[in-house]
């Protein structure tokens, strides 16, 4: 176990030793552990890292420390952020989200992360560095396979640059029950009345995270964000079918890919209820 004092030790440990795996709250990584589906050379403590435990807001962005917790989200960004406080919510139990961060999410690059639809919805970028330096990398470009990213073995994350939210947003997820549950799918939403566009994000409905842009774009050009008048019910039913054509589902014991793309649908058309009436109420006059 390697356990670094400041940020410059981290990334010369790694410089020094790829093959350590980074670790911060653990709550995927010891779950690999347990059932002995990984065996790493070696562990990177993160938690005594000063540098990544924060959050701040410069200029309408949220910059948010690897060491950023999902219950810090949800306590301190639910108005900044709200698409990825309302996820924080659903991520397992509260020891969970006392422990479990926005960055390991990333990391641990599972098509059905909680934190990812969000992400991708606003936009978010994902600031990895090194020894040799630092990329900003857009979230949508982070992911490259089931559980696979673009991280170089050098590399760890050292903060996600989120926009604060300029209009309402939303995230919606469907799990084998209500509670403590990995996502059969979830979907987010978020709408920018500043530029009138419209951001989403699908989770565990691909090999990867993804967006819809055609349903964004469908919606960006067909919603009254003058006058806030409710899209008619083609608009609503179009743009939940071009979600659903946006994922690429497998068929697994949590769903079937037909009732991942039909939930994903639903989870569309609903969450634009919701945000279109949060819209109305306060973006608006």
């Amino acid at each position: 176990m390697v356990q670094p004092l400041s940020w410059a030790e981290a990334l010369q440990a790694k410089a020094d030793r790829p093959e350590v795996l980074p670790i911060a709250g653990g709550t995927d990584v010891m779950v690999e552990l347990n059932f002995d589906r990984r065996r790493p050379a070696g562990m990177l403590d993160l938690t005594r890292v000063p540098e990544i435990a924060s959050w701040s807001v410069d200029d309408g962005t949220v910059r948010l420390g690897a060491g950023v917790t999902y219950t810090q989200v949800m306590a301190d960004l639910a108005d900044l952020l709200p698409g990825l406080a309302t996820a924080s919510r659903t991520v397992g139990s509260p020891q969970i989200r006392n422990r479990g961060t926005v960055a390991g999410n990333l990391g641990s690059a599972s098509p059905a992360g909680d934190a990812h639809p969000p992400l991708l919805a606003t936009g978010a970028t994902v600031v990895l560095e090194s020894v040799r330096g630092r990329r900003d990398v857009p979230v949508a470009e982070f992911f490259t396979g089931v559980k696979r990213h673009v991280l170089e073995p050098d590399e760890l994350i050292r903060e996600v640059l989120v926009p604060a939210a300029t209009g309402p947003q939303q995230f919606s997820k469907i799990g084998t029950r209500n509670a403590m549950v990995i996502a059969v799918a979830s979907f987010g939403l978020a709408l920018d009345a500043g530029s009138r566009r419209v951001g989403t994000g699908l989770g565990s409905a691909a090999p990867t995270p993804r967006a819809a842009p055609a349903a964004e774009d469908l919606l960006s050009a067909e919603l009254d964000w003058d006058r806030g008048t409710d899209p008619g019910e083609d608009v609503v039913r179009r743009f939940g079918e071009l979600v659903a054509q946006a994922a690429d589902p497998i068929d697994d014991v949590r769903g079937s890919a037909a009732y991942r793309r039909h939930a994903l649908a639903v989870m569309a058309r609903r969450t634009l209820a919701w945000a279109w009436a949060d819209y109305r109420r306060e973006w608006v006059s």
